[in-house]
């Protein structure tokens, strides 16, 4: 890209997960409510190129975004009890301040962070736990309606189809993602259902760096990596977005050590 990319929520697990990998190949413009410590940022950004700021304030985000080609928005409440207040104010006004000031700022995409929780309520006491397994075809693939488990899903839910309006009304490109169980040197412990959902670190920045370089309308995928055991199909990022994950959860026990023997 051209210009830079701005990054909320920068010092998050997604956003920490995505500078390790992707850090270098981009011009990055950093925003998260509180400073990034110094070894929290990649050593090309500048100063002058992290903002503190709390996602709702407009004026403070339109400025972090003059210049930028691209938004990634991992900003927000990500704890799946939140209250309402802080989910409305921190995970839907905060969304919609970042769609207002893209389109005032003429930004050309926006790569949504949604999440399972969007869908959570699919996994019924019917489903699970075969879902959650290899020998089960159960898929979900973006197609399908919300059924959100909790206010935080609903407030991701929200973040999707205010995605979908600001495509259709303004033409942005809008990837939203709903990211599985991200974990950075191996699966979820003794987990079933976070085994089924494993996004490694480094599958996780390889799919946003996908988001910023491929050519798309607007798209709801699901960030797993491609494990054996899957409930959630990675098909349409694949097709979509040249996603090619190269983790797989079943390389792993079902208590997070790899099968191998090797750490590394």
């Amino acid at each position: 890209m051209s210009k830079p990319v701005l990054l909320t929520g920068a010092g998050g697990r997604v956003g920490q997960a995505v500078l390790r990998g992707i850090g270098s190949e981009y011009d990055w413009r950093l925003l998260d409510r509180e400073p990034l410590a110094s070894d929290r940022v990649p050593d090309r950004v500048s100063a002058a190129d992290r903002y503190v700021a709390d996602v709702t304030d407009f004026e403070a985000v339109r400025e972090a975004m003059e210049g930028v080609e691209a938004v990634i928005h991992l900003a927000g409440d990500p704890r799946t009890d939140a209250p309402w207040d802080s989910v409305l104010r921190n995970n839907i006004d905060g969304t919609r301040t970042i769609f207002e000031a893209a389109v005032d700022a003429d930004v050309e995409r926006v790569a949504f962070a949604s999440s399972n929780h969007a869908v959570g309520h699919y996994e019924t006491d019917e489903r699970t736990p075969g879902m959650y397994r290899s020998d089960d075809d159960y898929r979900l693939d973006g197609t399908e309606f919300p059924r959100p488990s909790n206010l935080y899903g609903v407030s991701k839910a929200t973040g999707e189809l205010l995605g979908r309006f600001y495509h259709d009304e303004y033409g942005i490109d809008v990837v939203c993602v709903r990211i599985g169980n991200l974990t950075r040197s191996h699966p979820p412990r003794e987990y079933e259902r976070g085994q089924a959902m494993w996004l490694s670190h480094r599958d996780c920045a390889h799919l946003f760096d996908r988001c910023l370089r491929a050519d798309y309308g607007f798209e709801i995928v699901y960030g797993i990596s491609d494990n054996d055991r899957k409930y959630y199909s990675i098909e349409r990022a694949r097709e979509v977005l040249g996603y090619d994950p190269r983790d797989n959860s079943a390389e792993y026990t079902f208590e997070g050590d790899p099968m191998d023997g090797d750490d590394g």
